[in-house]
């Protein structure tokens, strides 16, 4: 039998070794360096951290104040002694200050003056009154002046006594007329103008029931002459501003004097 020599065997053991070397040159470098390098680096989308609100109890929602109508309803609320204010109380006890105060006017359809703060309310409660029925709204007097009230106040003393004569007219200083916030009212072709049967006719039963929509009260009202020092009178309407008058008629004062917490007023 054929047996290679020790030298030849040697030989051919040695050559898959050097075949592997010679096929697989990296790997067992790689083997040893192992460390592997890490992949590019790309920087993950974080959305931002949000801090904490702080331990502090939220402000509560604070609804905005309403703002004042074009009447400037808001004007001197609560205030009741100057005599610009919508609010001013004027009785046999309170003159106005001053005394011989002027408001600025403006004319009404039928020519007569009232102020310019009530003017825009009457016309809005005369176009409701139409509107619904009752009839149409005519101003007989809205604006006199200290001068003027002199010749009324002298002329119904003269023809009624002093006592009779003040419980319809007012001494100059001492009327709501010279406010130019009162109006005396009636309805066209309803008769009783300026007379107390004013009340039980249409345009009076819904003035009476209505006017504080629109920011006036029926300031003399029956059965209150002992407060205010006057007879009733249907007729006589007083600008006070729509949240004043609402709020009376809700809450059923009939004197704007009790209203206000003020004496009562029946004479001089």
């Amino acid at each position: 039998m054929f047996k290679p020599s020790q030298s030849k065997w040697k030989v051919f053991l040695a050559f898959p070794t050097l075949l592997c070397v010679v096929l697989f040159p990296a790997t067992a470098s790689s083997a040893v360096d192992s460390t592997p390098s890490p992949s590019p680096s790309v920087s993950p989308t974080i959305e931002p951290a949000v801090s904490p609100s702080p331990s502090v109890s939220p402000s509560p929602t604070v609804s905005p104040s309403p703002s004042p109508s074009p009447t400037r309803d808001a004007r001197f609320i609560g205030d009741f002694n100057h005599a610009s204010s919508l609010q001013v109380v004027v009785n046999k006890q309170r003159r106005l200050s001053p005394v011989t105060y002027n408001p600025a006017t403006i004319r009404y359809f039928t020519g007569t003056p009232i102020s310019i703060d009530a003017y825009q309310p009457l016309k809005r409660m005369a176009a409701a009154m139409k509107a619904e029925g009752a009839g149409t709204l005519v101003l007989n007097s809205g604006y006199r002046s200290y001068a003027t009230q002199v010749a009324i106040h002298n002329q119904k003393v003269a023809q009624l006594g002093q006592t009779a004569g003040e419980r319809l007219a007012a001494r100059p200083g001492h009327s709501e007329h010279q406010t130019g916030l009162a109006a005396d009212v009636s309805a066209t072709g309803q008769g009783c103008v300026i007379q107390v049967c004013f009340s039980s006719t249409k345009g009076g039963k819904w003035l009476a029931k209505n006017a504080h929509r629109f920011g006036f009260i029926l300031r003399y009202q029956n059965g209150y002459t002992f407060y205010t020092g006057y007879q009733f009178e249907p007729w006589h309407f007083r600008y006070v501003a729509t949240d004043v008058a609402t709020d009376m008629f809700n809450r059923r004062f009939k004197v704007l004097e009790r209203y206000r917490g003020l004496p009562a007023a029946p004479n001089y």
